[in-house]
């Protein structure tokens, strides 16, 4: 007979969860829910591979703006071209933050790098810098000659075989290159020497592993009791990821200030 109330009990309390789950978007004017959400899981139950089928399939039969719980995250799904044109005009400012996630925390030093720092003083300073250092018109005519000549190499050696290519790792050398000749002066791939091949293939296997990790689906971002229990598994790997990436560019800053002090002696050598 206890059995029996529990299960009443139990039965209610879903119930009433429910319910209230159901009406508290109409009643703080927030866009329309989907029925049911289920307690801690929220919405999780509907994700299903694609995701992005899944979404496009919930916005066509519950509409263009809707009100989605992953976990204990709220997320706005909007596929509607009108709305999204006013989520990132209008309210740019209100969107403009990213959710703090695990990659952000680790990868992104705590979110303090461009792609995850939240909206603020420190993001405009990175965004100023990145736009006058990196993408400016100045900057870019300035390295015009590395990306022709990366090109020029690319198609020349095209040219010079007769056996099957894979153009995605060909186009994905070549950027490779461009930037590591932008930052700091070296030529990773395609070139003669070994010692640059080995830490060009160090650089390749940490940007594969972070891209690989980024696409991994970390439960505990939405259900952080996972990570209370010590179970996420992908912190562990982020983590490794983050020191070998530091042992990485400590190196390379290493070598270009060995490269720098070297020039400036030189330098002071001659006019002597």
């Amino acid at each position: 007979m206890e059995i029996f109330y529990l299960y009443v009990i139990l039965v209610l309390l879903v119930a009433s969860y429910l319910f209230t789950t159901h009406f508290h978007c109409k009643i703080t004017n927030l866009p329309p829910n989907v029925f049911p959400t289920i307690p801690i899981i929220g919405h999780l139950y509907l994700l299903k591979s694609p995701i992005y089928r899944t979404l496009a399939k919930i916005s066509s039969k519950h509409g263009p703006i809707i009100v989605l719980h992953f976990g204990s995250r709220r997320v706005l799904l909007v596929s509607s071209t009108s709305a999204a044109e006013e989520c990132f005009t209008k309210n740019d400012i209100i969107f403009a933050n990213r959710p703090d996630m695990l990659f952000g925390k680790i990868l992104g030093s705590n979110y303090t790098s461009l792609a995850w720092a939240p909206y603020g003083d420190h993001w405009r300073n990175l965004r100023r810098i990145a736009s006058m250092e990196i993408l400016s018109t100045h900057r870019l005519n300035e390295f015009h000659y590395i990306r022709v000549d990366e090109c020029r190499l690319m198609i020349r050696k095209l040219f010079s075989g007769y056996s099957l290519v894979n153009m995605k790792s060909v186009f994905y050398k070549l950027t490779l290159n461009v930037i590591m000749r932008m930052i700091s002066g070296k030529r990773y791939f395609g070139g003669d020497n070994p010692e640059m091949e080995d830490e060009g293939k160090r650089f390749r296997e940490i940007l594969d592993e972070a891209f690989l990790l980024a696409g991994a689906s970390n439960y505990g971002d939405y259900l952080p009791i996972l990570s209370w229990l010590g179970t996420n598994r992908l912190e562990k790997k982020l983590i490794a990821l983050k020191e070998k990436t530091d042992v990485f560019f400590q190196g390379l800053i290493e070598q270009l200030r060995i490269k720098k002090v070297d020039e400036v002696e030189i330098k002071i050598a001659r006019k002597q």
